[in-house]
């Protein structure tokens, strides 16, 4: 009997670890009475509910927001047999608070709420929209009325709305309040561990809300206040320099990646044939707006695959592009190769008329672009810095059309005779060459990588017909400084300029740093006229 005794004892211990202890339950009663008696009745009542709520059960939540939003909308009437809730103001007839019984409504008086009355049945009812709203929105609105009360809010709600949260932004924003009510709160030890919890996740907000904590009185009569403080700060500061740094780092790279991918055209254009191409950047453009008919495309013919579309652009846009390089060479260069400055002229004609030409046809605003999933959005790494998707496809982008390029260049016939013109173009004739139409499919292969780079300036730049306008004067500093014809100068030169703009740009400003670049690179030029890498040339 003893054993049997035990083991029933036993079981019961079992039961009770197992499942959890059910929430507090509500006086129902209680609590209506209170919000149809007098101001300071209803005000108590609405703060005891939102210092108990963190312990409520749901229905118990539900069934006082039910109330309180009836009595801020006046369909609380109060007589002496009890609350009753209407349907609308003035109802001759409502239901019992209590019971849900029906009941008449005849010369039952409505509660009206004062200030304060109704700063605390906001907050309460924010505590029920928080703790019990259908959707993110709803808990989103009930969040926003706390935020403004924090101070009378306790830890218990929004570590309960904290853990049952599913949607993560709002859960991260809930965090957040909580961490600022716990810095706030009378109790030092646990302001202390606030501070530990808002440096465990560094940013520049929570940099602000920790300096912000130095003109609290504690931070001068309490010798561990000011301790952990300091710590907490110094962390902080150190790890949003270091994002910072990375956000730095890698702006720089994508704004060199672009670069690099605009001016590797020219660098062969311009390393070949000696021709200065100032409708390069127009070249970019057309790219892009030949992105821009795929995506068109796309959205008429399968729109089920679009988020494809930018992937699909690259052959097109390199084609088409290339396309009309090789018209425009055989068109008007072919015959001023001895004339420099009609060279630069014609391009400059030519890019005139390629801007004003899709002014007419298609426009001159902005192009909106569908971004696909893979290049939207992007993932905190460390502190502010963000990896940005669509900087990265950049990056991608143009560290594939540098591996590419070099293979066509030194291991395809095509790339060896380029390379035999630019060393000798005399030599090169002489041995059987067809010297022009090298010419020819050179042009047509750096007008097809500026194309390659409007498709990378989609998901990141302003598509407008004015758009390569902005990266003719950098991509021609590129490929001065990195040598001219040199693929590797221009890679280095590239992310040097880039890295260069994006560093300077913030402290003195946009125009101040192309400056600066440009004087630091004619400085640079005085001393090593050929460029970084110079292309070894046969006399």
């Amino acid at each position: 009997m003893a054993d049997r005794l035990r083991a029933l004892l036993a079981l019961c211990c079992l039961a009770l670890l197992t499942f959890p202890a059910s929430a507090a339950p509500i006086d129902r009663a209680a609590f209506a009475a209170g919000l149809c008696g007098d101001g300071a009745a209803q005000v108590r009542a609405a703060e005891g509910l939102v210092q108990a709520s963190g312990d409520l059960a749901a229905d118990d939540l539900a069934y006082a927001g039910g109330l309180l939003g009836a009595l801020a909308e006046r369909r609380l009437a109060c007589p002496a047999e009890g609350a009753l809730l209407l349907d609308r103001p003035g109802a001759s007839e409502g239901r019992d608070a209590v019971s849900g019984a029906p009941r008449p409504a005849a010369e039952a008086r409505a509660p009206v709420l004062g200030l304060r009355q109704r700063a605390a049945v906001e907050t309460a009812r924010g505590t029920v929209a928080l703790l019990t709203g259908p959707d993110p929105a709803a808990r989103s609105a009930g969040l926003a009325i706390l935020e403004r009360r924090i101070a009378t809010v306790p830890a218990s709600v929004l570590d309960r709305a904290r853990d049952a949260e599913t949607d993560a932004g709002l859960k991260g924003t809930i965090a957040g309040l909580a961490q600022a009510a716990a810095l706030s709160s009378p109790d030092p030890a646990r302001r202390r561990a606030a501070i530990a919890a808002v440096a465990a996740s560094p940013s520049g907000a929570a940099e602000a809300r920790l300096a912000a904590l130095k003109s609290d009185p504690a931070y001068a009569s309490d010798p561990a206040f000011r301790a952990a403080l300091d710590a907490g700060l110094a962390q902080v500061s150190r790890a949003v320099a270091i994002g910072d740094g990375l956000a730095v780092v890698y702006n720089g790279l994508s704004f060199a990646s672009i670069l690099f991918m605009a001016a590797a055209g020219l660098a062969i254009i311009f390393g070949l044939m000696g021709v200065i191409n100032l409708a390069q950047g127009e070249f970019i453009m057309l790219g892009a707006y030949a992105t821009y008919g795929v995506q068109e495309a796309f959205r008429r013919l399968a729109p089920g695959l679009l988020d494809l579309y930018l992937l699909a652009a690259i052959p097109v846009a390199f084609g088409a592009v290339a396309l009309v390089g090789i018209t425009v060479e055989a068109l008007i260069l072919r015959h001023l190769y001895r004339r420099p400055l009609m060279s630069l002229l014609a391009t400059w004609a030519v890019s005139l008329f390629l801007v004003n030409l899709v002014r007419v046809t298609v426009g001159t605003q902005n192009l909106q672009f569908v971004m696909p999933a893979y290049v939207s959005g992007g993932v905190p790494l460390y502190a502010d810095f963000v990896m940005t998707w669509n900087r990265l496809f950049a990056i991608a982008f143009a560290a594939a059309t540098l591996v590419l390029t070099l293979v066509i260049l030194r291991r395809t016939p095509l790339g060896l005779d380029i390379r035999a013109v630019t060393q000798n173009r005399d030599m090169a004739a002489c041995l059987g060459l067809p010297t022009r139409r090298v010419d020819r499919l050179a042009f047509g292969l750096g007008s097809g990588l500026a194309g390659l780079a409007g498709v990378a300036l989609c998901p990141i730049y302003s598509v407008n017909p004015g758009m390569g306008s902005g990266f003719i004067v950098d991509s021609f500093m590129v490929v001065v400084l990195g040598g001219v014809g040199s693929l590797v100068g221009t890679l280095v030169a590239a992310v040097g300029v880039g890295g260069a703009n994006v560093l300077i740009e913030p402290i003195s400003g946009a125009v101040a740093a192309k400056v600066i670049v440009l004087v630091g690179i004619i400085l640079f030029l005085q001393r090593r006229p050929e460029g970084l890498f110079a292309v070894r040339r046969r006399r």
